[in-house]
């Protein structure tokens, strides 16, 4: 997108005058644009006293009298002090990094990221700085955001911008090796990481839930869950014994910032998608930017038209506006045969617009939800029940369901009480990560890279798909046999990405990559960077990956030595990360699991074409991924212990500690 001068000029302004001395404008809402429900009343009078005074900080005394009535309204409407009379005229998105003010661009390349996480066009909820799962915030309001801009305009590369749960706490001088930006969402004392402890902490502005790449400003739109969906239905069809999804059905729920990658990537993968959503304004977003191919409201014309499809063996996305177990009831009855079956609504937040009660119509759930909480949690509770029935019914019939780390599982289990568990207390279905990505994918190393082209340029981002499939055809020809697949895979999805029209917000990419698949497309990147053939590339992932999460639910879910439940992995990698070279880290309690489900660290890093940057790279990805395989091979995982020792075997500096295995036998011995 080009910018005039002028608008150019306005922007930058903006952005260096931080929280203005004076009153703005108060701006329009449009009301086109996705709202996050209304939060729970959960403070005292006292706390909400409290709440006004924190939020009135940011602001010189002389504005308090007017501030203080405007904060407590928001406080009573939304149960949020969000400050909306501070949002930015100018637009937010993803402009090419020279449009930002800067003295650093690696901060300049932070606030491209921060911008993209929060355009209309990608967030969930922009106007709440939410963008995706709900409640995965980028900001608590919209004074943090103002000053935390202003802060990266004015810093240089000696100093380091720390941020506790999107307030920024300061500049603080650093050495040019530091990271800019050291960011922590959501770190509670233990004791404090119930669900109503977020809801209350994050009334009075002290905390926020930063999901995963929401509040560590790494979120790509879509793209970012469409290609790990993608090798998900993939290897979830090799696992019941077919590499053919032509006329097969894959059934799940959710059209949201996340979970609306799944209509996508069924028809990637050539499955016939069902997804259904109870949001219509997350349906038509989805359905506009092409993500879902149709929309039905009739269930009845839905399975014509599924049946219709299954005979052509076509590849086509459905949607089904209205409730999930609407939606599962109707197939079990009419005896739909089901392949695959999920569901990502974000179960992790069943009460506060993670998922909603059938028989209800969706504007008054959301009343519901707010006003009368204690009937809403009843009523989801035995949509879960129902839905949960439902998917027994057709799992009997040979539908393979698995959960996809949006906590269903557990939320059926722990909130609703239904029949979701083995009589020996395990679940029925098994975690996505525990049967498919984590033996076949993060115990080799293999997680979800991703970059973006901060130049803007399409041209750009054409290119590194390109040095992309060069790096990895060239692996694939020596590859060992363990690791064929993964890569066979990669190269076929990096080939197709742009066919696919993946990309919402900033220029991105993704795909699957080890630590050797990461150095060597980084270093591809930074030497075309160096000879001028591309712009600046920012570097991250998702932190659903190798070693960034410890997370028993997700993504530990097939470590079975007792550590599932321990979270050194993720600190440590957040740490090693720091000193290694990132540009930023992250650092969360909370993600798509729920709030004291997980903990999870992120990165990012800017490649400028320097030989101090290609230093970086190579010391800090090949860190990021092997921690988490030398964890996972310590746990006796099989897989990650091949890739440990072929990476001991490639670098002679590393030095692994390494399983010995105990004799079962000896051991029943004992026991007898």
């Amino acid at each position: 997108m080009l910018t005039d001068n002028a608008s150019l000029t306005a922007f930058q302004a903006e952005i260096l005058a931080g929280i203005p001395q004076e009153l703005p404008e108060y701006p329009k809402m449009d009301p086109s644009i996705s709202r996050a429900p209304k939060r729970k009343d959960i403070l005292s009078l006292e706390e909400k006293k409290l709440a006004l005074k924190n939020a009135l900080r940011y602001f010189p005394p002389h504005l308090h009298a007017q501030l203080a009535p405007e904060f407590m309204q928001e406080l009573k409407d939304y149960g949020r002090i969000y400050m909306h009379r501070y949002q930015p005229k100018q637009a937010i998105y993803a402009r090419p990094i020279e449009e930002y003010p800067h003295q650093s661009k690696q901060a300049a390349a932070i606030m491209l990221m921060i911008q993209n996480n929060l355009d209309p066009a990608v967030a969930q909820h922009p106007y709440e700085l939410i963008t995706y799962g709900g409640n995965g915030a980028v900001f608590q309001n919209w004074a943090q955001y103002r000053l935390t801009m202003k802060y990266l305009a004015e810093m240089t590369d000696e100093q380091t911008l720390v941020m506790y749960s999107g307030h920024p706490m300061g500049l603080f001088p650093a050495p040019k090796e530091s990271p800019r930006v050291v960011v922590t969402n959501g770190m509670m004392i233990p004791n404090h990481s119930k669900g109503d402890d977020w809801e209350r902490y994050n009334a009075l502005g002290v905390t926020q839930y930063g999901q995963m790449t929401a509040g560590s400003y790494m979120y790509i739109g879509p793209q970012g869950i469409v290609h790990g969906t993608t090798i998900t239905v993939l290897n979830a069809a090799r696992l019941q014994g077919s590499d053919d999804l032509g006329g097969k059905l894959f059934v799940t729920a959710g059209l949201g910032g996340m979970s609306g990658a799944q209509a996508k990537a069924a028809v990637i993968a050539g499955a016939i998608g069902i997804v259904a959503e109870a949001d219509p304004i997350a349906t038509q977003k989805r359905h506009e930017q092409g993500w879902v191919d149709e929309v039905y409201t009739d269930l009845a014309k839905l399975v014509e038209r599924i049946e219709s499809a299954r005979a052509k063996k076509e590849a086509v996305s459905l949607a089904y506006q209205g409730n999930v177990v609407a939606l599962w009831e109707y197939l079990v009855e009419k005896n739909v045969k089901v392949e695959l079956g999920s569901d990502q609504t974000s179960l992790h937040n069943p009460y506060a617009g993670g998922y909603y009660p059938i028989d209800i119509d969706f504007d008054t759930a959301k009343q519901m939800m707010g006003e009368q909480p204690e009937q809403f949690a009843q009523a989801v509770q035995a949509t879960l029940r129902r839905h949960v029935a439902a998917i027994n019914k057709m799992s009997e019939r040979g539908m393979y369901f698995f959960d996809y780390g949006n906590a269903f599982l557990k939320a059926a289990r722990d909130e609703a009480g239904a029949d979701i568990c083995l009589p020996d207390g395990r679940f029925k279905y098994p975690s996505y990560v525990q049967d498919i990505m984590g033996p076949m994918c993060f115990d080799f190393g293999f997680g979800p890279f991703r970059w973006v082209c901060a130049s803007g340029k399409m041209e750009d981002l054409q290119f590194s798909d390109q040095l992309a499939a060069q790096v990895l055809e060239e692996m694939a020809q020596d590859a060992p046999e363990e690791i064929s697949q993964q890569l066979a895979d990669n190269i076929r999805w990096i080939k197709a990405a742009e066919d696919n029209q993946l990309v919402v917000g900033s220029k991105a990419r993704i795909l699957y990559a080890d630590a050797l698949g990461r150095i060597r497309i980084a270093q591809a990147f930074n030497q075309a960077i160096a000879e001028g053939k591309l712009g600046p590339v920012v570097l991250g992932r998702d932190h659903h990956d190798v070693s960034g999460t410890d997370s028993p639910y997700r993504e530990t879910s097939n470590i079975y030595d007792g550590s599932a439940f321990t979270a050194d992995m993720a600190v440590q990698n957040f740490v090693g990360d720091a000193f290694r070279g990132a540009t930023w880290i992250s650092l969360h309690n909370g993600g798509g699991v729920g709030w004291g489900e997980v903990v999870n660290g992120g990165f990012g890093m800017l490649l400028d074409g320097s030989p101090e940057a290609d230093r970086r790279l190579q010391q800090m990805l090949f860190w990021d991924v092997n921690n988490g395989i030398a964890r996972r091979a310590w746990a006796r995982n099989p897989h990650a212990r091949f890739a440990i020792e072929e990476e001991m075997k490639r670098s002679p500096g590393l030095q692994v500690t390494l399983a010995q295995e105990a004799d079962e036998d000896l051991l029943d011995q004992l026991f007898k």
